[in-house]
């Protein structure tokens, strides 16, 4: 199997984090041994500011897969997450240094025990506050998985369609994050919405190295009354994987529209399902996909990436249905505005979006990349009502 590097614009986040976490952490540590004498202290401080550098500096490593050649095992995706992890806490533990140093100086006119009391309060919960939201996030959001319902309006829906439910699962990433058993246990939630349509719209999983075929051989067992339908995300493009999750899903009544459309007859009424494999960000969206529309049908497609909607709206796609974007995967709300690392890829970043006549919904999946954590952004299975407007 052919290995496909990662290119420069997917690892430009993780860069970018690292010189930031590395250039804090080292301020940190001049600060620090400006202000200790002791020969056994500042030896103390400079090993562990060199152990947390090598940590990161090796976390970053492990994005690329000619250095995991040399790591088998599943230990090594956990240590990537955990150096991301130690990141994310020490950028917050250094904030959180900084904003006591100010609420210091605002508060240094004068002795006052009252405020000292106070200082030694929130210095507790700036050194504790992350540790424990990152856990939460780890051990308990990531696998609570959640049933969502979406009424989507649809003008000129017609009757035979109104009501048609659709389940949704994408983003699955079947790897050492997400195991086996969370998949099936979220298949039987889609299976016990009753679902006229089941829809699969990419990242089976994260790597070449994860397990494909276990991946699709859980989601055959899918049960929807029209069938199981699906497109494939950029981590399959990624793995090299595309021709075999194409032919592997078949074989276990999994159908991936790969530039392909599949009619479907519910009384008088038809809708269209259509489907495209991923789109690369900076080149032309949705070439020739027009040809997948049938005229008088309610035309949905299948992308997995999000940012197509506006050419498929133009198009004349009546819904899009996509995934990618994790819903943020770590969203923190700071005075009203939603902070997340999806948001400086895409617009379209969680929910029902509308241009015109159209629509779009972007689930925020079920798995997780990168670092084992979901915050604000809790994983889904997603049923769609379609719905007269």
């Amino acid at each position: 199997m052919v290995i496909v590097l990662p290119r420069f614009p997917r690892v430009l986040p993780d860069l970018i984090l690292l010189a930031v976490a590395l250039a804090c952490q080292a301020l940190a540590a001049r600060w620090l041994l400006g202000r200790v004498t002791g020969r056994v202290a500042r030896r103390g401080i400079a090993a562990a500011a060199g152990l947390s550098f090598a940590l990161m500096i090796f976390g970053f490593l492990l994005r690329f897969d000619r250095v995991l050649l040399f790591f088998p095992g599943v230990w090594i995706v956990w240590e990537r997450g955990l150096a991301i992890i130690w990141i994310l806490l020490s950028l917050s533990w250094l904030a959180g240094f900084a904003l006591l140093q100010l609420g210091r100086l605002i508060l240094s006119a004068g002795h006052h025990p009252a405020r000292r009391h106070f200082l030694s309060a929130v210095r507790a919960v700036l050194f504790a506050a992350p540790p424990a939201v990152l856990a939460y996030g780890t051990f308990v959001e990531r696998t609570a998985f959640r049933l969502r319902e979406q009424k989507l309006e649809i003008p000129g829906l017609p009757a035979d369609l109104d009501g048609l439910r659709l389940v949704q699962l994408t983003d699955i990433h079947l790897s050492p994050f997400l195991r086996l058993g969370d998949l099936e246990r979220a298949v039987a939630m889609a299976n016990e919405t009753r679902a006229d349509v089941a829809l699969v719209t990419g990242d089976l999983i994260t790597t070449r190295r994860d397990p494909m075929d276990d991946c699709l051989r859980a989601l055959a067992a899918l049960r929807a009354g029209a069938g199981v339908y699906g497109c494939l995300g950029n981590h399959e493009v990624f793995a090299g994987g595309e021709e075999h999750a194409e032919r592997v899903g078949a074989s276990f009544g999994l159908r991936f529209l790969r530039h392909a459309a599949a009619p479907l007859r519910f009384g008088n009424a038809t809708l269209n399902l259509a489907g495209v494999d991923y789109q690369r960000t900076g080149r032309p969206y949705l070439r020739g996909a027009e040809e997948l529309i049938v005229p008088g049908a309610v035309n949905l497609l299948l992308s997995h990436n999000p940012d197509v909607f506006p050419v498929a709206a133009g198009q004349g796609y009546a819904l899009t249905v996509s995934g990618h974007t994790h819903g943020g995967q770590v969203r923190v709300e700071i005075l009203g505005g939603d902070l997340n690392v999806a948001r400086f890829y895409t617009p379209f970043v969680d929910g029902v979006y509308r241009q015109g006549a159209a629509s779009l919904f972007v689930s925020r999946g079920l798995g997780t990349i990168g670092v084992p954590t979901r915050l604000g952004a809790p994983p889904e299975v997603a049923l769609l009502r379609l719905s007269r407007a």
